[in-house]
């Protein structure tokens, strides 16, 4: 689990986050949606440790990151997976060296150790025959996958996703969301989505978190969502006729 409590985050006069209060659930899939500007980027990227911030303070089960040596702190960045919205694999390496490159740098397996890991994981993501394939004869749905592969390769208990269906078809997009749901669940890892897609927020938002101009406007599942009266959601959620539908239909059928 993740704790956050009232989170600050400023640069310069611009005051970004004010106050976030909120927790990621184990085992679940929890989702920052919000509009362009909202802090949902800026939040992520605190919650990564890649910003510092004014105030506040972010655990992981339990302990404070800001008030650990960097001993410590090194440890549970080695428990972090991360998928980049744009996959970011390095196109000098094959599919398996992109996989094993967080084996290198916070383990001391063997190369036959690696290689072993590295196959099991792109089983698991159902890219048995990738292996000596280069991120650029891969399709963009099968680098995110190879991105999901090398971000779970270390065992996580935290994995963070930034617009993980970026640039995907609607098809693809979702196999991507069941694939990082199913993982989730089956590793039992604390994951987080920063995401603008109402498909995905639909499809596996377990736990919501919705941000309006830096502050935690509201927060629930994919089910409350659906009924909650927020003027300041349901604005950013149901722009779409078809999402009024589906909201309706689901009214309808839980009366």
């Amino acid at each position: 689990m993740i704790e956050v409590k009232d989170l600050n985050k400023s640069f310069g006069e611009a005051h970004i986050l004010k106050g976030i209060t909120t927790t990621f659930e184990k085992g679940k899939t929890n989702l920052i949606i919000g509009q362009s500007g909202s802090g949902k980027t800026v939040f992520l990227k605190c919650l990564l440790g890649l910003f510092n911030y004014e105030q506040g303070s972010i655990s992981y089960d339990g302990k404070i990151f800001a008030q650990l040596s960097e001993d410590k702190k090194r440890d549970v960045r080695a428990d972090i997976g991360m998928v980049f919205q744009g996959s970011a694999l390095f196109d000098s390496m094959t599919i398996a060296e992109n996989v094993m490159f967080p084996l290198r740098m916070f383990t001391k397996m063997s190369k036959e150790e690696m290689l072993d890991r590295a196959d099991f994981v792109l089983k698991r993501v159902n890219l048995e025959n990738a292996h000596h394939k280069f991120p650029a004869e891969a399709s963009g749905g099968m680098q995110k996958r190879v991105a999901i592969a090398r971000a779970i390769v270390n065992k996580p208990k935290y994995l963070f996703c930034d617009e993980p269906n970026s640039g995907l078809d609607p098809k693809t997009a979702i196999v991507i969301d069941n694939l990082i749901q199913e993982i989730t669940d089956e590793y039992q890892i604390t994951t987080v989505i920063n995401s603008h897609d109402m498909n995905s927020v639909m499809e596996i938002g377990e736990k919501i978190v919705f941000l309006k101009d830096g502050l935690k406007a509201w927060e629930g599942s994919k089910e409350t969502i659906f009924r909650t009266d927020n003027e300041v959601v349901t604005d950013f959620v149901y722009s779409s006729n078809l999402f009024k539908k589906v909201r309706k239909m689901y009214l309808e059928e839980n009366q």
